[in-house]
């Protein structure tokens, strides 16, 4: 998941409380970089979490024939994220436990913008990059790249960081509590997405 991300923003909401001495702090702006490994870790844990790594578009790990993505890769490309993925398929009719038709092991990608949704670290404008030749393969790969991937990787930062700070009195002796955390700009610049987060919290 993202916890690094949120395990960041703690850090130095923490830090911003040391410096400025309050009990109570309203909405600061900060600055939090995010690698493009930190975004794979996540698609992984909340896409690709079945058996073996894989998402199923078609089938499952016991059907004959059966259509599946894996080994999903995150990148940074100008102002965009892009997502590789491999997917291998088997493809036609299911005769006496055998898949009788096509087997295909392909790749393809695809492109997004990241968007600041209030709370949420969101995606939009999804781009195919690169597909299969098959035609009835690009017909799953579509949806799943356009759609289903995109809102999969979108995650509700404020729950992560409200599920961290659960345990902030065991680990630094005081109770500290988010109000609230909005989520004002998001970037590609170089090899890092970065965020602009404003954040509000209090401190017992």
């Amino acid at each position: 998941m993202l916890k690094l991300i949120m395990q960041r923003i703690f850090v130095r909401l923490l830090l911003a409380v040391a410096l400025f001495s309050t009990a109570a702090m309203s909405a600061r702006a900060i600055e939090v970089k995010v690698s493009a490994n930190a975004l794979e870790r996540t698609l992984r844990a909340q896409l690709f979490n079945g058996p073996e790594g894989r998402y199923y578009l078609r089938g499952n790990p016991h059907s004959s024939c059966y259509v599946y993505a894996d080994s999903p890769h995150v990148t940074f490309a100008g102002d965009r994220i892009v997502v590789h993925v491999h997917t291998r398929s088997r493809m036609g009719a299911s005769v006496m436990g055998a898949c009788v038709g096509l087997s295909l092991s392909t790749n393809a990608d695809v492109s997004l913008v990241p968007e600041g949704e209030g709370e949420s670290i969101g995606f939009r404008d999804a781009r195919i990059e690169r597909l299969s030749e098959s035609r009835e393969l690009n017909f799953l790969l579509v949806p799943f790249l356009s759609g289903k991937l995109p809102a999969q990787m979108k995650v509700n930062a404020a729950d992560l960081a409200r599920q961290l700070l659960t345990r902030s009195a065991e680990t630094t002796g005081y109770r500290v509590t988010l109000n609230s955390l909005k989520m004002h700009s998001m970037l590609v610049q170089g090899d890092s997405l970065v965020l602009d987060v404003d954040a509000s919290m209090n401190v017992d």
